[in-house]
């Protein structure tokens, strides 16, 4: 039998290591568990129906025992067929002795090599891995004369990935400046980041798989012939004359991250590969697949970015236990406030009758900076979920402004027109003298930060035109300064010196949920200024419960409802006194 090349050079033996996948952190773990579980018991437990027939069952089951000592080749290949065994430069790895579905260290072998890819592999080249396994004694090659076909069996898997090539990059400078700027080294990509505008042929790209892991699935389940669950069929390799399966052999990819992956080209010399073979258990290999599925599913609905997958992966390999766990709760907590602080944000405002105290001109420009980021999203080709959701909120947002003024059409001129009208208990008391000074002043420093934030883009940032850098300018702006718009209600409350016109059940909700974003902040990826974005809402919030632990109730003025102090003790007087009165006419 043909022994290891010394075309590769040993490394001491470690383990892969998983590098760090930036991206945004979608928030859809607990869907994501929630399907793969259900996915993996409805295939557990419902199995295909049986066919009709006069034939006796036929029971399938594992050729092999467990605790069976194998023997395994790793071959390396640019052919998807491989019959040349006797070939010593292709055979990269060799072990003897690997006990089957044994969980112990005698059963997981590692090796840690560097290749040297041949011209063919630089050039967009194919190149397939052959792992072959036998019983302790009996060879892999079927030429050989003690080849015996129960005791051995192979698979085949391919070290080299071809992605789409990115396109080029549309954007440019539009002040015009030098078309010499260096280009951006190519990454990987994802399918999703490509214009799909672009009529071009899609241009490929070879990548090479450091880690290759091979697990040996402890499968000795007996199969009904004809019967098998769906999830397992597809991996099954049946021996044709007893009907008999062989052990399963899973190339594990699981864990292994799009960023990991490195680009072949004409300068590559070396590659690292990490190889590994140990037993798996059937719930844990099943589990996998379950959740891959479960990743594709979201990604065709448009719930779930490519690089979403890969970031919630690396959370889980790189987070803190005790932390992930904890993540995990609050995450579901999170939807549950979300949606409260949503139900009790459209209770207030459909049962609203007095706007006194209240900011409209906050409610106006909160639908300005909604439809900025919806247009924004639109631009960048956003999944639909995202832009749906977005849209949604405009159209929130715009409904709160019909209940916070008076929406009135013009038909006056040849095009009709929206005019926007006070309403009485807005324009007829302190709030809007209050209302517009905050907002006079606050508008200065606003479109000051505005302009330099613009120019500063177009100077130095590319964009695909002059759409593209009023859009990405104003939702820069509204990403950053965005919290300004919330001053003005305290300014209103500070010269009120009340607070009692507030949604406070609504607020609560809003600022349990920004303390969850914190938590959120130390756990994911995100910019510096992303992430400080989240602790400058926890800043205005303070500012709130501080308003309102310095001011008192105010029993005169209107809760969130339209009715005051007063009035509640003026309708129980009232009501005391019709109860005191039918008292005393059923008395006589």
């Amino acid at each position: 039998m043909a022994t290891p090349s010394g075309q590769v050079q040993q490394q001491p033996q470690q383990p892969a290591q998983q590098q760090r996948q930036p991206g945004g952190f979608g928030q859809s773990i607990t869907g994501i568990i929630r399907l793969a579980v259900f996915w993996y018991f409805a295939s557990k437990f419902f199995s295909p129906n049986k066919p009709v027939s006069n034939e006796p069952l036929v029971q399938i089951s594992n050729l092999f025992h467990k605790g069976e000592t194998l023997d395994m080749w790793l071959y390396l290949s640019e052919h998807e067929k491989f019959n040349d065994f006797g070939n010593e430069e292709a055979l990269i790895w060799h072990e003897t002795n690997i006990p089957y579905a044994v969980w112990g260290p005698e059963s997981t072998r590692s090796l840690s090599i560097d290749y040297h890819p041949s011209e063919a592999v630089k050039h967009n080249g194919s190149l397939y891995a052959h792992v072959f396994f036998a019983r302790s004694g009996y060879p892999p090659d079927p030429s050989d004369p003690e080849y015996q076909p129960l005791a051995a069996f192979g698979r085949t898997h391919p070290v080299v990935i071809y992605l789409p090539k990115s396109k080029a990059d549309k954007r440019k400078s539009l002040l015009g400046g030098s078309s010499d700027e260096p280009e951006e080294p190519s990454e990987v990509v994802d399918e999703s980041q490509n214009n799909v505008t672009d009529d071009g042929p899609t241009e490929w790209t070879s990548y090479w798989k450091p880690n290759i892991t091979i697990n040996l699935v402890d499968d000795f389940t007996g199969y009904t012939k004809n019967a098998v669950p769906p999830n397992v069929a597809p991996y099954l390799n049946i021996e044709p004359k007893t009907g008999n399966y062989y052990p399963t052999v899973s190339f594990n990819e699981f864990w292994l991250l799009r960023n990991k992956l490195i680009q072949l080209n004409e300068t590559v010399t070396e590659l690292p590969l990490h190889l590994e073979v140990s037993p798996i258990s059937m719930t844990k290999w099943q589990l996998f697949m379950q959740i891959d599925q479960s990743f594709q599913i979201h990604r065709s609905y448009g719930s779930m970015l490519e690089g979403e997958a890969d970031e919630l992966k690396r959370v889980f390999l790189e987070g803190n236990p005790y932390l992930l766990g904890i993540t995990m709760i609050v995450s579901c907590l999170h939807s549950v406030f979300d949606f409260l602080a949503f139900k009790n944000d459209i209770q207030f405002w459909n049962k609203n009758k007095s706007m006194e105290g209240l900011s409209a001109k906050s409610v106006v420009v909160s639908f300005i900076c909604q439809l900025i980021v919806f247009l924004y999203l639109l631009d960048n080709d956003t999944s639909w979920m995202i832009l749906a959701s977005s849209g949604v909120g405009c159209c929130i947002e715009f409904w709160k402004i019909g209940k916070a003024m008076h929406i009135e059409i013009d038909r006056s001129g040849r095009i009709p027109m929206l005019r926007f009208r006070d309403r009485d208990s807005y324009a007829t008391n302190k709030t809007k003298e209050y209302d517009d000074m905050a907002m006079k002043y606050l508008s200065y420093v606003l479109f000051f930060l505005v302009a330099c934030s613009s120019i500063y883009s177009l100077k130095y940032e590319r964009h695909r035109s002059w759409y593209s850098w009023i859009l990405s300018s104003l939702t820069s702006c509204v990403y950053m300064f965005g919290f300004i718009m919330m001053c003005p209600q305290l300014f209103i409350n500070y010269k009120l010196k009340s607070v009692a016109h507030l949604p406070w059940r609504q607020m609560t909700y809003k600022f349990l949920n920004t303390i969850i974003d914190d938590l959120f902040a130390f756990v994911i990826k995100m910019p510096m200024l992303h992430r400080l974005s989240v602790f400058r809402d926890d800043v205005i919030f303070l500012i709130y419960v501080y308003q309102r632990w310095i001011y008192p109730v105010d029993r005169k003025r209107v809760n969130e409802f339209g009715f005051g102090g007063e009035d509640e003790d003026q309708a129980m007087s009232n009501t005391d006194v019709a109860t005191t009165d039918t008292d005393d006419k059923k008395t006589k």
